[in-house]
């Protein structure tokens, strides 16, 4: 399910740093400063990029 607007407005800081999920790899991550960083999760064939490339070797 896509994140809206309000619910990343409203993401608070926790003890520790947390995730919220967006779609297809995509999340938001919330520090214990409050800081709100987008981070992107990618894969290859099921992979991430570190496990293909070491395969590929």
């Amino acid at each position: 399910m896509p994140l809206t607007d309000i619910a990343i407005r409203n993401a608070r800081p926790k003890e520790k740093p947390y995730k919220i999920s967006d779609v297809q790899g995509l999340y938001l991550l919330i520090y214990t400063n409050g800081s709100k960083h987008w981070r992107f999760r990618r894969t290859i064939n099921g992979k991430t990029p570190r496990e293909h490339y070491a395969n590929t070797l």
